[in-house]
């Protein structure tokens, strides 16, 4: 098995476990919740000094080095969004009948301060490893940060499989945002420049004078693209989106509620027990 076959391989298998920590972790107790941020946060530090200590390296382990610490910095955006740390300034449902540019602009107050915040970890990523041989990391966080702004967008827009299964309950007011249809016209484009991309990265590690780092951060960054490509894809196709990260899912049922710190356990007028918890 060659080095990129590897790397395929881990990236995958990283893909698949990270998510479902994040998703499980969130499902916690408020104390586990609390810790879990506490440790988010630090490795979400560490994940930066990584990045700007293996931006100089070209070796192999300083590819996946870079890949993982990228992989970190984007945990600790996730994790503090679903636990209702770092969210938006609207909080509760939208109206219903609201539709056009007021649609738009409430979708985006929901969740503005993780979208900043995903925008001041990206800068501060790309700084760090400007004009360096190793940009494994920046090209990590990019393709996860531009593919989930387009999941977003196609949840907004309307599609099949709204995932709201992965939602907690304290953000179960966001699928007020969503629309449900069949598929939207920016799917396909979205997918076809995806594809577009994916199909260079393919190309510039087959090419004869990439080396083997090279071929191994191609590989690494290519991958989580095509993975965002599927996640896309879920979000179209008649299947079910949860079935990969059902040991981390817990049914509303199944777990008390519990809001995060400053926040009621009622959303618009109706209790969080009305729901199940949302991803």
């Amino acid at each position: 098995m060659n080095d990129a076959a590897i790397a395929v391989g881990f990236a995958i298998f990283i893909w698949w476990f990270s998510t479902g920590i994040v998703i499980l972790l969130n499902r916690m107790s408020r104390s586990a919740i609390a810790l879990s941020l506490v440790l988010s946060s630090l490795l979400g530090v560490a994940s930066l000094v990584g990045l700007a200590h293996t931006a100089q390296q070209t070796s192999l382990t300083g590819a996946y080095c870079a890949f993982t610490c990228a992989l970190l910095a984007w945990g600790w955006n996730e994790l503090s969004f679903l636990t209702g740390w770092i969210t938006g300034p609207r909080t509760s449902a939208l109206p219903a009948g609201t539709v056009g540019w007021p649609r738009f602009v409430e979708s985006f107050r929901a969740v503005a301060w993780h979208e900043f915040g995903i925008l001041a970890v990206g800068l501060t990523i790309v700084g760090i490893t400007w004009d360096a041989p190793n940009q494994v990391g920046t090209g990590t966080y990019l393709v996860l940060w531009i593919m989930r702004t387009s999941a977003k967008l196609n949840l907004f827009f309307g599609v099949r499989n709204l995932s709201e299964e992965f939602l907690p309950a304290h953000l179960a007011y966001l699928e007020s945002f969503f629309r449900r249809r069949a598929v939207n016209t920016f799917f396909f484009f979205a997918v076809a420049a995806a594809s577009a991309c994916l199909l260079l990265l393919v190309l510039g590690a087959k090419d004869a004078q990439t080396t083997a780092s090279q071929a191994v951060g191609y590989a690494l960054v290519g991958t989580m693209l095509a993975l965002a490509i599927l996640e896309h894809l879920l979000l179209v196709l008649p299947l079910d989106t949860t079935a990969l990260w059902r040991w981390a899912i817990r049914k509303r049922q199944n777990s008390a509620y519990i809001p995060p710190m400053g926040q009621s356990a009622t959303i618009s007028g109706h209790t969080v027990v009305n729901h199940l918890e949302k991803a």
